[in-house]
């Protein structure tokens, strides 16, 4: 299953939330792979760039191809990240690699990462002008067989990739804070949704809203919550705290379950992931 987190507006935590739900996944024992699609990289240097990180793990799944050799878990040392998967479609190959080969472990057991460049805004219009919109959805037709779960991170924008990742993915989650523009932009975000179901994956369902840095004390949070359900947006009810241990998880490039697996927010984020894994699960019934 493939899950997308995407909202146009920055700052709502998607790249957290794409490692801490991926590293949450992995630790229950799903085959878990997280894609970075954001030139930024965050959730690239969040699971790779460990100081004083362990060997490459020696276990970790083996493809049928038996193709995966163990990986370099150090960003910096990566060269087959996604600018690679995408420069192979735009360029000749004489044997085009296949997907399972960009991929890199991580340290963490059954979490696994396509790594993320800034490269990929150099190829954005390139690959625009050709036409390889569905060229991620093929690609990660070929890793299905590999992994039980797929978090994709994606930039703040609707672009060429944030596109190509809704048009792949199962499901949607919106993280949002919860303040007024984040409310805007989930009405203006929920129309183009709408429109790349019609148009490209009718299967993508909109798993629910995330409501991210959370004050429970504060009226107005609350308020755009309840105003949203009453409109009949799906809004998640796990809700998140704001906390600084998240930012100490950035800069130990550690996900909370293995940094604090105690602490309230860890506690919080494994109910959400309880949540969608629940709802998604049920679905599989009808």
């Amino acid at each position: 299953m493939i899950r997308v987190l995407f909202n146009k507006k920055g700052g709502v935590g998607k790249s957290s939330l794409t490692c801490n739900l991926a590293a949450i996944s992995a630790a229950k024992g799903l085959k878990t792979l997280v894609i970075d699609l954001d030139t930024q990289c965050n959730a690239s240097q969040y699971l790779l760039n460990r100081t004083n990180s362990p060997e490459p793990r020696k276990n970790s799944l083996e493809p049928q191809s038996n193709s995966l050799e163990p990986r370099i878990n150090s960003l910096d040392q990566i060269t087959d990240n996604m600018a690679a998967f995408y420069d192979q479609t735009i360029t000749f190959h004489i044997r085009k690699k296949p997907t399972i080969e960009f991929v890199s472990q991580t340290a963490f057991e059954n979490l696994d990462i396509i790594p993320s460049s800034p490269e990929l805004d150099q190829l954005h219009t390139k690959l625009e002008s050709r036409h390889k919109i569905y060229k991620l959805k093929e690609g990660l037709e070929q890793l299905k067989d590999h992994y039980d779960r797929i978090y994709i991170d994606t930039a703040p924008a609707l672009n060429f990739y944030s596109l190509s990742a809704l048009i792949a993915a199962d499901r949607c989650l919106i993280p949002m804070d919860c303040d007024e523009f984040s409310r805007q932009a989930i009405y203006n975000m929920m129309q183009h949704l709408a429109e790349i179901k019609e148009d490209h994956n009718p299967a993508l369902e909109i798993e629910g809203i995330i409501a991210n840095q959370f004050m429970a004390r504060a009226k107005v949070p609350l308020k755009i919550i309840n105003e949203l359900k009453s409109e009949g947006h799906k809004v998640l009810d796990s809700k998140l705290s704001s906390s600084v241990k998240m930012r100490e998880s950035h800069q130990v490039h550690t996900p909370l379950i293995h940094l604090a697996p105690k602490h309230k927010l860890t506690l919080e984020l494994v109910a959400l992931w309880q949540e969608i894994e629940v709802d998604f699960l049920t679905s599989l019934q009808y």
